[in-house]
């Protein structure tokens, strides 16, 4: 997370909080010539957020990042859930994913491959374990979990 990503965090945690959700990610990118904040929710009992959540959330925060000024840039916020698939980006998010299937892009190759798809095993502050493959945390590119979409028919 950049200084930037967590000063907004730290602003914005506690009001998310108590509307009873919690915050999952917070990711400031320039895309073209526009800059976007987004901030990426849970519900605390975890079940799905929906657009009335997001919309919830979304006019809490404005005007508390409007008058913290965190960002001196103009920038889009968006505020919404973290999706099925959700990124692996922060410790605690491993942490949570320990046990479920993910999805992982490396920066160097581990026997010959930089695409990794498996149950994660285990996770520490350097590792993580997926299937029988180490990877060194400082290694991965990009990493997710991925769901599974045969359940969603059985909903």
């Amino acid at each position: 997370m950049t200084k930037t990503e967590k000063e907004v965090l730290s602003i914005v945690k506690e009001p998310i909080e108590a509307l009873n959700y919690r915050v999952y990610d917070v990711m400031y990118l320039k895309e073209g010539s526009e800059n976007f904040l987004r901030v990426f929710i849970k519900k605390m009992d975890d079940s799905r957020v929906d657009l009335n959540d997001c919309e919830k959330v979304s006019v809490t925060i404005d005007p508390i990042l409007d008058e913290k000024d965190p960002i001196q840039d103009s920038y889009n916020l968006e505020v919404s859930s973290c999706g099925l698939e959700p990124h692996l980006r922060e410790p605690e998010h491993f942490k949570e994913a320990v046990g479920r299937k993910i999805y992982i892009k490396v920066f160097k190759a581990i026997e010959n491959s930089k695409e990794f798809e498996g149950i994660l095993k285990s996770f520490d502050n350097n590792t993580i374990e997926v299937e029988n493959t180490s990877i060194d945390m400082a290694n991965i590119a990009s990493a997710k979990i991925l769901y599974n979409w045969e359940e969603l028919k059985n909903e």
